[in-house]
């Protein structure tokens, strides 16, 4: 299978809020939102859904297949029994294999089909083709949803692939939200990658959103459950890459890297496998936490440790990595073990914390144990890019940290949330296929960019 990369188009940064303070605030939200259980987009929710829908389907088969049975036998003495391979086929295994390319750049990869994204900041965001011919629209990604929708900035553009359902559409992100009307339509994410008759949204009302035309939803289809009028989920864009057989498993590998310049097309997403260029050394898997609410999420467990023998601020707790949190946020316990290490103060401009050029020339690596691997986050990772502090409404010269409180105490099955500053700086895989999630180390993650 090829792996297509598409240049995305710039995008001009600037922070999507009033203020850092937010920013924080939005996180926040969405930590309470996740720490509620409030519709949980893990694999582990996804592959329970799936298990409930193919278990309707065998349901409705036999009940078929026994009327079939009941109606032979009345009209026939010698009735012969037929078996139904179909039965047994719906369920198969999920191979590997190879399907027709694109017309793009070709570069290395394991199975899967990339397309590059651009640094916006505080998130990412993808150069997103609707319509035929098509119109460019620049949507942020995200794991944590699944609607793909547009319509926040720039208007909807029909063309003769749009097609309405005439149902409503309806999606609440914590902090922002949106509301419109269901297409369908032609979506294509680079050359080689067209989807057909995919479902999107074309907002008639939308908050919080500033700047960008909507988001491109890459989490697990059970999170569409209750957003479109008269439809139980709707197939999101990696369900239809993987039925119109672009990528031959559901996983996506993301590559996410530091900047500290604006417009920077150097993020990486790969449908369907991982690109061995983007990180060094091999993938650690860890399975989907067993602890709730986390595990109805992409939830994993993890120690948390600042300094290599210092101090220990979080020991196999339960929390998630997302793209959809701009911060590492840790439970409240933990923040102020953190802070007080640091000596960091709270500042009040930008509600982050924020440390003297003395108290970052002795800061220490936070070290993060997942599965057997121990991950070092080191002090320039720490720290929000200097040159980068004006997207913050931040000071030029001072120095800001990424860690922020979670909002509540540890113990309560969410104490931590890897986020976007935490991503740039490591290569990860969302795998919905084997319930798991991996992270490996990049040429970046000793950067010193920061």
């Amino acid at each position: 299978m090829s792996h297509v990369v598409i240049r995305s188009v710039p995008f001009s940064t600037r922070l999507r809020f009033g203020s850092a303070k937010e920013l924080v605030a939005r996180d926040k939200a969405r930590a309470q939102k996740i720490l509620a259980g409030v519709r949980p987009h893990g694999p582990l929710a996804y592959r329970e859904e799936r298990r409930r829908r193919e278990h309707e389907r065998h349901e409705r088969h036999e009940h078929h297949e026994h009327r079939e049975d009941r109606h032979q036998h009345a009209g026939s003495a010698a009735h012969h029994h037929h078996g139904h391979a179909g039965a047994s086929a719906a369920t198969g295994s999920t191979g590997t294999g190879t399907t027709a390319g694109g017309s793009g750049t070709t570069t290395s990869s394991s199975g899967g089909v990339g397309v590059d994204v651009t640094d916006a900041g505080v998130t990412y965001t993808a150069s997103v083709g609707i319509g035929s011919p098509a119109t460019d629209y620049t949507l942020l990604i995200d794991t944590g949803s699944s609607n793909t929708w547009v319509g926040a900035s720039q208007a909807y553009a029909q063309t003769s692939t749009s097609k309405s359902t005439g149902d409503t559409v309806t999606v609440s992100y914590g902090s922002g939200s949106f509301s419109g009307t269901e297409y369908t339509d032609t979506v294509t994410l680079g050359t080689g990658l067209t989807i057909q008759n995919q479902s999107i949204g074309v907002a008639s009302q939308a908050q919080g959103f500033t700047g960008e035309d909507g988001i491109l939803g890459i989490g697990p289809v059970d999170l569409t459950s209750g957003t479109v009028s008269n439809t139980s989920t709707v197939p999101t864009v990696t369900d239809n890459l993987y039925a119109q057989g672009t990528i031959a498993t559901e996983l996506i590998g993301i590559s996410y890297v530091p900047t500290t310049t604006d417009n920077v097309a150097n993020g990486e997403l790969t449908f369907g496998g991982t690109d061995s260029t983007k990180y060094t050394g091999d993938i650690t898997y860890t399975p989907i936490t067993t602890t709730s609410p986390a595990s109805n999420y992409w939830g994993i467990n993890q120690d948390l440790t600042y300094g290599q023998s210092g101090t220990s601020l979080l020991s196999g707790n339960a929390g998630i990595v997302d793209t959809g949190t701009t911060l590492l946020m840790i439970a409240t316990d933990a923040f102020q073990k953190y802070q007080q290490a640091t000596g960091a103060t709270l500042d009040n401009t930008t509600g982050l914390l924020t440390i003297t050029e003395d108290q970052y020339d002795s800061l220490q690596s936070l070290y993060f144990t997942i599965g057997d691997t121990t991950f070092e986050f080191t002090p320039n990772a720490q720290i929000w890019p200097r040159s980068l502090n004006s997207t913050l409404g931040g000071d030029s010269n001072s120095i800001y940290l990424v860690t922020s409180d979670l909002g509540s105490e540890s113990g309560q099955g969410l104490d931590f949330i890897n986020g976007f500053a935490w991503l740039q700086r490591f290569y990860s895989v969302f795998d919905t296929t084997n319930t798991q999630v991996g992270i490996a180390t990049t040429q970046y993650t000793d950067a010193t960019t920061n």
